[in-house]
Protein backbone atom coordinates (compact mmCIF):
# COMPACT_ATOMS: atom_id res chain seq x y z
CA UNK A 1 0.00 0.00 0.00
CA UNK A 2 1.24 3.18 -0.72
CA UNK A 3 2.51 5.52 1.76
CA UNK A 4 0.72 7.80 1.13
CA UNK A 5 -2.78 6.41 1.11
CA UNK A 6 -1.28 4.62 4.71
CA UNK A 7 -0.36 8.43 6.02
CA UNK A 8 -4.13 9.19 5.18
CA UNK A 9 -5.76 5.91 6.69
CA UNK A 10 -3.83 6.57 9.87
CA UNK A 11 -4.33 10.55 10.42
CA UNK A 12 -7.62 10.42 11.70
CA UNK A 13 -6.11 7.92 14.69
CA UNK A 14 -3.08 10.34 15.16
CA UNK A 15 -5.15 13.55 15.44
CA UNK A 16 -8.00 11.82 17.80
CA UNK A 17 -4.55 10.84 20.49
CA UNK A 18 -3.47 14.28 20.19
CA UNK A 19 -6.65 15.82 20.94
CA UNK A 20 -6.94 13.21 23.56
CA UNK A 21 -3.78 14.14 25.30
CA UNK A 22 -4.43 17.66 24.88
CA UNK A 23 -7.79 18.06 26.79
CA UNK A 24 -5.68 15.21 29.26
CA UNK A 25 -2.96 18.05 29.58
CA UNK A 26 -5.57 20.82 30.18
CA UNK A 27 -7.55 19.01 32.92
CA UNK A 28 -3.68 17.84 34.56
CA UNK A 29 -2.79 21.10 34.85
CA UNK A 30 -6.02 22.98 35.50
CA UNK A 31 -5.82 20.27 39.14
CA UNK A 32 -2.55 21.11 39.51
CA UNK A 33 -3.71 24.95 39.84
CA UNK A 34 -6.04 23.68 42.37
CA UNK A 35 -3.74 21.57 44.38
CA UNK A 36 -1.20 24.43 44.53
CA UNK A 37 -3.83 26.49 46.07
CA UNK A 38 -4.77 24.25 48.35
CA UNK A 39 -0.83 23.49 49.79
CA UNK A 40 0.26 27.01 49.28
CA UNK A 41 -2.61 27.29 52.16
CA UNK A 42 -1.19 24.89 53.79
CA UNK A 43 2.39 25.35 53.43
CA UNK A 44 1.25 29.35 55.05
CA UNK A 45 -0.43 28.24 57.76
CA UNK A 46 2.81 25.68 58.85
CA UNK A 47 4.51 29.11 58.36
CA UNK A 48 2.03 30.81 60.55
CA UNK A 49 2.51 28.61 63.24
CA UNK A 50 5.90 28.54 63.40
CA UNK A 51 7.11 31.76 62.33
CA UNK A 52 10.98 30.91 63.45
CA UNK A 53 11.41 28.58 60.60
CA UNK A 54 10.66 30.69 57.78
CA UNK A 55 10.07 30.30 54.31
CA UNK A 56 13.05 27.60 53.74
CA UNK A 57 14.18 24.50 55.13
CA UNK A 58 17.17 24.17 57.10
CA UNK A 59 19.89 22.73 55.59
CA UNK A 60 21.12 19.81 57.23
CA UNK A 61 25.26 19.85 57.11
CA UNK A 62 25.84 16.30 59.05
CA UNK A 63 24.23 13.61 58.20
CA UNK A 64 22.48 11.73 61.24
CA UNK A 65 24.28 8.54 62.43
CA UNK A 66 21.78 6.40 62.00
CA UNK A 67 22.44 6.43 58.48
CA UNK A 68 26.13 4.75 59.23
CA UNK A 69 24.54 1.91 61.36
CA UNK A 70 26.58 -0.78 60.71
CA UNK A 71 24.36 -3.28 61.45
CA UNK A 72 22.43 -2.68 58.04
CA UNK A 73 25.50 -3.09 55.40
CA UNK A 74 28.72 -1.84 53.78
CA UNK A 75 28.12 1.97 51.47
CA UNK A 76 29.18 1.69 48.11
CA UNK A 77 28.50 2.83 44.50
CA UNK A 78 28.52 1.53 41.13
CA UNK A 79 28.60 3.51 38.06
CA UNK A 80 25.52 2.51 35.30
CA UNK A 81 27.17 1.14 32.04
CA UNK A 82 24.06 2.64 30.08
CA UNK A 83 24.04 6.18 31.90
CA UNK A 84 27.49 6.99 33.62
CA UNK A 85 25.61 7.86 36.37
CA UNK A 86 26.94 7.15 39.86
CA UNK A 87 23.98 5.59 42.20
CA UNK A 88 24.62 4.70 46.09
CA UNK A 89 24.03 2.01 47.45
CA UNK A 90 24.20 -0.21 50.91
CA UNK A 91 25.04 -4.11 50.72
CA UNK A 92 24.93 -7.18 52.98
CA UNK A 93 25.18 -10.31 53.25
CA UNK A 94 27.42 -10.92 49.65
CA UNK A 95 27.84 -14.48 49.11
CA UNK A 96 25.07 -15.88 51.92
CA UNK A 97 22.50 -16.19 48.64
CA UNK A 98 20.12 -14.79 46.03
CA UNK A 99 20.67 -10.98 44.98
CA UNK A 100 17.38 -9.18 46.97
CA UNK A 101 17.02 -5.59 45.38
CA UNK A 102 15.11 -2.87 47.39
CA UNK A 103 13.83 -0.05 45.52
CA UNK A 104 12.24 2.76 47.73
CA UNK A 105 9.70 5.33 47.39
CA UNK A 106 9.28 9.02 47.65
CA UNK A 107 10.19 10.76 50.02
CA UNK A 108 11.77 8.41 51.38
CA UNK A 109 15.65 6.40 50.79
CA UNK A 110 17.66 3.66 50.73
CA UNK A 111 17.25 3.80 54.68
CA UNK A 112 13.17 3.09 54.38
CA UNK A 113 14.41 -0.62 54.14
CA UNK A 114 16.41 -1.09 57.53
CA UNK A 115 14.40 -3.37 58.78
CA UNK A 116 14.73 -5.40 55.91
CA UNK A 117 18.27 -5.41 55.48
CA UNK A 118 18.82 -6.49 59.29
CA UNK A 119 16.28 -9.68 58.83
CA UNK A 120 17.10 -11.13 55.66
CA UNK A 121 20.65 -10.54 55.36
CA UNK A 122 21.59 -13.75 57.13
CA UNK A 123 20.66 -16.05 53.50
CA UNK A 124 20.55 -13.32 50.70
CA UNK A 125 22.56 -10.66 49.22
CA UNK A 126 20.85 -8.10 50.22
CA UNK A 127 20.82 -4.51 48.57
CA UNK A 128 19.38 -1.02 48.51
CA UNK A 129 20.19 1.77 46.46
CA UNK A 130 19.32 5.66 46.67
CA UNK A 131 17.68 6.09 43.03
CA UNK A 132 18.74 8.04 40.83
CA UNK A 133 18.14 11.82 42.05
CA UNK A 134 17.75 10.66 46.25
CA UNK A 135 21.05 10.66 48.12
CA UNK A 136 23.96 10.35 47.66
CA UNK A 137 23.18 8.78 44.49
CA UNK A 138 23.54 11.39 41.12
CA UNK A 139 21.26 13.57 40.26
CA UNK A 140 21.11 15.02 36.81
CA UNK A 141 18.58 18.52 36.65
CA UNK A 142 16.67 17.69 33.80
CA UNK A 143 13.24 16.72 33.72
CA UNK A 144 14.44 14.47 30.74
CA UNK A 145 16.08 11.80 32.93
CA UNK A 146 13.61 10.58 34.59
CA UNK A 147 11.84 9.06 32.01
CA UNK A 148 10.67 5.20 33.10
CA UNK A 149 12.90 3.54 30.03
CA UNK A 150 16.08 5.26 31.60
CA UNK A 151 14.88 4.50 35.48
CA UNK A 152 14.34 1.19 34.37
CA UNK A 153 17.64 1.06 32.61
CA UNK A 154 19.16 2.17 35.87
CA UNK A 155 18.02 -1.11 37.44
CA UNK A 156 19.19 -3.42 35.10
CA UNK A 157 22.66 -1.62 35.41
CA UNK A 158 22.61 -2.39 38.85
CA UNK A 159 21.85 -6.26 38.60
CA UNK A 160 24.30 -6.91 36.06
CA UNK A 161 26.81 -4.57 37.22
CA UNK A 162 26.57 -6.45 40.44
CA UNK A 163 27.17 -9.62 38.82
CA UNK A 164 24.16 -10.80 38.50
CA UNK A 165 21.72 -12.65 36.11
CA UNK A 166 18.45 -12.20 38.17
CA UNK A 167 17.06 -10.85 41.55
CA UNK A 168 14.35 -10.90 44.06
CA UNK A 169 13.02 -7.26 43.86
CA UNK A 170 11.45 -5.48 46.63
CA UNK A 171 10.23 -2.76 46.06
CA UNK A 172 7.37 0.42 47.38
CA UNK A 173 5.61 2.71 46.21
CA UNK A 174 7.28 4.47 43.65
CA UNK A 175 9.73 2.01 43.43
CA UNK A 176 6.99 -0.49 42.99
CA UNK A 177 5.81 1.74 40.13
CA UNK A 178 9.03 1.11 38.74
CA UNK A 179 9.36 -2.51 39.41
CA UNK A 180 6.34 -3.48 37.73
CA UNK A 181 7.18 -1.88 34.29
CA UNK A 182 10.64 -3.79 34.99
CA UNK A 183 8.87 -7.10 35.74
CA UNK A 184 7.02 -6.93 31.88
CA UNK A 185 10.17 -5.54 30.25
CA UNK A 186 12.93 -7.65 31.61
CA UNK A 187 11.29 -10.64 32.65
CA UNK A 188 14.55 -12.47 32.70
CA UNK A 189 15.62 -10.33 35.45
CA UNK A 190 13.36 -10.85 37.75
CA UNK A 191 12.90 -13.93 39.79
CA UNK A 192 10.44 -12.94 41.79
CA UNK A 193 8.58 -9.60 42.82
CA UNK A 194 7.33 -8.42 46.19
CA UNK A 195 5.33 -5.46 45.82
CA UNK A 196 3.96 -2.88 48.93
CA UNK A 197 1.68 -0.35 48.19
CA UNK A 198 1.50 0.39 44.77
CA UNK A 199 -0.06 -0.68 41.27
CA UNK A 200 1.36 -1.02 37.62
CA UNK A 201 1.13 2.44 35.71
CA UNK A 202 -1.43 1.06 33.37
CA UNK A 203 -3.58 -0.39 36.06
CA UNK A 204 -3.73 2.82 37.74
CA UNK A 205 -4.25 4.60 34.88
CA UNK A 206 -7.79 2.78 33.99
CA UNK A 207 -8.72 2.59 37.72
CA UNK A 208 -8.76 6.09 38.52
CA UNK A 209 -10.95 6.54 35.45
CA UNK A 210 -13.47 4.96 36.80
CA UNK A 211 -13.34 5.79 40.43
CA UNK A 212 -12.76 9.87 41.00
CA UNK A 213 -11.70 8.96 44.63
CA UNK A 214 -9.14 7.81 43.37
CA UNK A 215 -7.70 10.78 42.06
CA UNK A 216 -8.47 12.63 45.43
CA UNK A 217 -5.87 10.52 47.06
CA UNK A 218 -3.75 11.10 44.91
CA UNK A 219 -3.59 14.79 43.78
CA UNK A 220 -0.01 15.85 45.43
CA UNK A 221 0.55 14.24 41.90
CA UNK A 222 -1.21 16.94 40.23
CA UNK A 223 1.13 19.73 42.16
CA UNK A 224 4.32 18.04 41.39
CA UNK A 225 3.87 18.70 37.49
CA UNK A 226 4.50 22.22 38.37
CA UNK A 227 8.23 23.55 38.09
CA UNK A 228 9.79 25.08 41.35
CA UNK A 229 6.93 25.65 43.16
CA UNK A 230 6.15 22.26 44.40
CA UNK A 231 9.93 22.35 45.90
CA UNK A 232 9.26 25.35 47.15
CA UNK A 233 5.91 24.32 49.20
CA UNK A 234 7.93 21.22 50.29
CA UNK A 235 10.53 23.11 51.93
CA UNK A 236 8.60 25.65 53.72
CA UNK A 237 8.73 25.59 57.34
CA UNK A 238 11.48 23.66 57.58
CA UNK A 239 9.77 20.88 55.80
CA UNK A 240 7.02 20.74 57.59
CA UNK A 241 4.86 18.90 54.67
CA UNK A 242 7.28 16.46 54.70
CA UNK A 243 7.71 16.07 58.30
CA UNK A 244 3.91 15.23 58.91
CA UNK A 245 3.78 13.24 55.80
CA UNK A 246 6.16 10.91 57.56
CA UNK A 247 5.24 10.80 61.18
CA UNK A 248 1.43 11.98 61.24
CA UNK A 249 -0.09 9.32 63.74
CA UNK A 250 -2.92 7.87 61.58
CA UNK A 251 -1.12 8.33 57.81
CA UNK A 252 2.41 8.09 58.53
CA UNK A 253 5.24 6.13 60.66
CA UNK A 254 4.31 7.01 64.15
CA UNK A 255 7.10 5.60 65.75
CA UNK A 256 9.61 6.98 63.22
CA UNK A 257 12.55 8.55 66.00
CA UNK A 258 13.78 12.20 65.13
CA UNK A 259 16.98 10.89 64.23
CA UNK A 260 15.25 8.48 61.26
CA UNK A 261 13.04 11.49 60.60
CA UNK A 262 16.46 13.49 59.97
CA UNK A 263 17.53 10.32 58.03
CA UNK A 264 15.23 11.44 55.01
CA UNK A 265 15.28 15.10 55.47
CA UNK A 266 18.66 15.61 55.47
CA UNK A 267 18.87 14.25 51.59
CA UNK A 268 15.76 16.59 50.72
CA UNK A 269 18.01 19.63 52.66
CA UNK A 270 20.42 19.43 50.49
CA UNK A 271 20.98 21.83 47.61
CA UNK A 272 18.56 20.51 44.74
CA UNK A 273 17.85 17.55 46.77
CA UNK A 274 13.65 17.57 45.75
CA UNK A 275 14.37 18.49 42.35
CA UNK A 276 15.07 14.88 41.36
CA UNK A 277 12.68 13.11 43.68
CA UNK A 278 9.46 15.29 42.06
CA UNK A 279 10.95 14.63 38.04
CA UNK A 280 9.39 11.21 38.73
CA UNK A 281 6.51 12.63 39.10
CA UNK A 282 6.56 15.09 36.20
CA UNK A 283 7.29 12.39 33.51
CA UNK A 284 4.16 10.16 35.26
CA UNK A 285 1.75 11.63 32.10
CA UNK A 286 4.16 11.81 29.41
CA UNK A 287 3.21 7.96 28.57
CA UNK A 288 -0.84 8.40 28.45
CA UNK A 289 -2.80 6.71 27.51
CA UNK A 290 -1.42 3.34 28.72
CA UNK A 291 -2.21 -0.17 26.96
CA UNK A 292 -3.26 -3.13 29.71
CA UNK A 293 -0.36 -5.76 30.00
CA UNK A 294 -0.15 -9.04 31.14
CA UNK A 295 1.72 -9.81 34.40
CA UNK A 296 3.08 -12.99 34.77
CA UNK A 297 6.40 -12.51 37.54
CA UNK A 298 5.54 -14.39 40.81
CA UNK A 299 4.49 -11.70 42.69
CA UNK A 300 3.56 -11.59 46.67
CA UNK A 301 1.61 -7.98 46.82
CA UNK A 302 1.24 -6.21 50.11
CA UNK A 303 -1.47 -4.02 50.98
CA UNK A 304 -2.66 -1.83 53.54
CA UNK A 305 -6.20 -1.87 54.13
CA UNK A 306 -6.23 1.68 55.28
CA UNK A 307 -4.09 3.32 52.75
CA UNK A 308 -4.43 6.59 52.86
CA UNK A 309 -3.63 7.21 49.03
CA UNK A 310 -4.12 3.95 47.19
CA UNK A 311 -7.66 2.63 47.11
CA UNK A 312 -8.60 -1.22 48.04
CA UNK A 313 -10.15 -1.44 44.66
CA UNK A 314 -6.31 -1.51 43.08
CA UNK A 315 -5.91 -4.57 44.63
CA UNK A 316 -8.58 -6.63 42.53
CA UNK A 317 -8.03 -4.46 39.67
CA UNK A 318 -4.18 -5.78 39.76
CA UNK A 319 -5.32 -9.73 40.14
CA UNK A 320 -7.48 -9.55 36.63
CA UNK A 321 -4.04 -8.38 35.00
CA UNK A 322 -2.17 -11.49 36.08
CA UNK A 323 -1.75 -14.75 34.46
CA UNK A 324 -3.70 -17.05 37.17
CA UNK A 325 -1.64 -18.83 40.06
CA UNK A 326 1.42 -16.44 39.71
CA UNK A 327 0.25 -13.74 42.02
CA UNK A 328 0.02 -13.94 46.10
CA UNK A 329 -2.23 -10.24 47.84
CA UNK A 330 -2.75 -9.97 50.95
CA UNK A 331 -4.82 -6.80 52.31
CA UNK A 332 -3.20 -6.39 56.04
CA UNK A 333 -5.97 -5.06 58.15
CA UNK A 334 -5.29 -2.13 59.86
CA UNK A 335 -2.24 -1.19 58.43
CA UNK A 336 -1.64 2.05 56.23
CA UNK A 337 0.80 2.94 53.21
CA UNK A 338 4.43 2.88 54.89
CA UNK A 339 3.93 -1.29 55.80
CA UNK A 340 8.17 -1.77 55.35
CA UNK A 341 8.27 0.89 58.38
CA UNK A 342 5.29 0.65 59.94
CA UNK A 343 4.87 -3.23 60.29
CA UNK A 344 8.23 -4.67 59.34
CA UNK A 345 7.30 -8.07 61.33
CA UNK A 346 4.24 -9.06 59.52
CA UNK A 347 5.99 -8.02 56.50
CA UNK A 348 9.09 -10.71 56.81
CA UNK A 349 6.79 -13.04 57.62
CA UNK A 350 4.94 -13.25 54.41
CA UNK A 351 8.36 -12.76 52.53
CA UNK A 352 9.48 -15.36 54.37
CA UNK A 353 6.67 -17.74 53.58
CA UNK A 354 6.68 -16.57 49.78
CA UNK A 355 10.42 -17.18 49.08
CA UNK A 356 10.85 -20.28 51.52
CA UNK A 357 10.96 -22.58 48.04
CA UNK A 358 13.72 -20.46 46.57
CA UNK A 359 15.38 -21.54 50.31
CA UNK A 360 15.20 -25.17 50.36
Amino acid sequence: MPELVVTALLAPSRLTLKLLRAFMWSLVFSAALVAAAVYGCIALTHVMCRPRRGFCGRPRHTPPVCLSDPTLGEHCFLILRSSGLRLHYVSAGRGKGPLMLFLHGFPENWFSWRYQLQEFQSRFHVVAVDLRGYGSSDAPKDVDCYTIDLLMADIQDVILGLGYSKCILVAHDWGALLAWNFSIYYPSLVERMVVVSAAPMSVYQDYSLHHIGQFFRSNYIFLFQLPWLPEKLLSMSDFQILKTTLTHRKRGIPQLTPSELEAFLYDFSQPGGLTGPLNYYRNIFRTFPLEPQELATPTLLLWGEKDPYFEQGLVEAIGSRFVPGRLEAHILPGMGHWIPQTNPVEMHQYMWAFLQDLLD
